[in-house]
């Protein structure tokens, strides 16, 4: 991968025995290449729907996808390890590489579940910028799942490696998953557990979102698009503006018939420093057709 091993594989740092601003160093590190424009603002593309519902784009679109997204302005991509060890990185550019650590399928008898298939020294070897796990709060599985962040939380702090927790009210005892007063519990047991970045589900109103994102200490990522079909860049901006301080949008990105335009179109919404400056990032044609 593009920035080489982050660490040695073979030997564990030993986080307790240097200053506290070296322990601080390599994650402030990673994030700062989370954010490639300096801001503190983020704009990801999930790409591990392969495990949970199948394909992303056939095989032979799959360099082309990736090359569109870093073209358009991706900020990082979120694979799994297989894919991650795949990765070409001349592919990337300035796009960051998040591994995702948990994993369940639709098929399983409980679609919510979700499990710990990497952990964070796989991560490490490859190179990675930062990991994510997956939590379904609400879930028949809940208690195993916070368990879980637990664990990779530890691990984090030991590898010095950001963690971004994707947070959801899914499951039997959930009533009304866009409650904002139910988004904030959320995005405060992310914060609380480890999190450095927390994606989530959003209100019915984009505008609602401020509730959430003013109960949280750590940076808010909305999850998706508008599941009506509307404007994805003009929905992005109005959760911009509520306070988000990024966006996570996989399907309507790599299904669009140019996802580096639809990357693109959101990345100056993300990034309206860019634009400040006089400069937009880039209108391409994929090539992953």
């Amino acid at each position: 991968m593009r920035y080489g091993s982050l660490g040695e594989p073979n030997r564990k740092p030993r986080s307790g025995s240097e200053p506290a601003s070296m322990r601080n160093a390599g994650k402030a590190f990673r994030l700062r290449r989370l954010s490639p424009p300096g801001d503190g603002r983020y704009l990801f593309v999930p790409l591990d729907h392969s495990v949970s519902d199948g394909p992303v784009v056939p095989q032979h679109r799959w360099d082309g996808l990736v090359r569109a997204l870093a073209a358009g302005g991706a900020d990082a991509v979120v694979v799994h390890k297989g894919r991650a060890r795949a990765l070409d990185p001349a592919l990337l550019g300035q796009c960051a590489v998040i591994v995702h650590l948990s994993a369940g399928t639709s098929l399983a008898a409980d679609a919510d579940a979700k499990v710990l298939v990497g952990d964070v020294e796989d991560a490490v070897r490859l190179g990675a910028d930062a990991v994510s796990v997956h939590v379904n709060i609400g879930s028949h599985t809940e208690q195993r799942q916070l368990s879980d962040l637990g664990v990779v939380a530890s691990s984090c702090e030991t590898w010095h490696m950001p963690l971004l927790v994707m947070i959801y009210p899914r499951g039997p005892r959930i009533a009304d998953p866009h409650d904002p007063a139910l988004l904030a519990h959320l995005v405060n047991i992310a914060a609380d557990l480890g999190a450095d970045l927390v994606k989530t589900s959003v209100t019915r109103s984009p505008g609602q979102m401020a509730e959430v994102v003013a109960s949280s200490p750590i940076p808010v990522l909305a999850a998706g698009g508008p599941s009506d079909g509307s404007d994805l860049a003009e929905y992005g901006a109005a959760l911009m503006a509520a306070g988000c301080q990024g966006l996570a949008v996989g399907r309507r990105v790599f299904t669009a018939a140019e996802p580096a335009q639809a990357v693109a179109q959101l990345a100056n919404v993300v990034h309206p420093a860019v634009l400040a400056a006089g400069t937009s990032y880039p209108t391409v044609r994929s090539g992953a057709a």
